[in-house]
């Protein structure tokens, strides 16, 4: 087995997270319970994703070795997740939380406005 297989296979594997944070805290906490098993859904803008996708340097490497658009720290402290677009100011769109949320078994949240 390899330690990819071992870490989906870990203590909090079968539990579900819906992941609504933002810059570090949040992040790196849902990203340890991913690298524990749990299964994340993260929720992000539409159009503009996590705030952190585009803070760098250091930036990801093409397979030509220039910088694209992605950070390394937002690849850090993301892997393990399922990312979701979101609009959480519209009804629509928080009727799709809700319904997430009804089916997670933790909530992480660090929102700028309470919706």
């Amino acid at each position: 087995m390899n330690p990819i297989q071992e870490i989906k296979q870990g203590p909090l594997s079968g539990l579900k997270v819906l992941d609504l944070s933002r810059i570090l805290a949040g992040p790196t906490c849902t990203q340890l319970f991913g690298d524990m098993g749990a299964e994340i859904i993260k929720i992000e803008r539409p159009y503009k994703g996590d705030d952190t996708r585009f803070w760098g340097p250091p930036f990801l490497k093409d397979e030509d070795g220039n910088d694209t658009s992605e950070s390394a720290y937002y690849l850090c402290a993301n892997r393990n997740k399922n990312s979701v677009a979101v609009d959480l100011t519209k009804k629509e769109g928080q009727a799709i939380i809700r319904e997430l949320a009804a089916n997670c078994d933790i909530l992480v949240e660090i929102l700028r406005q309470v919706i």
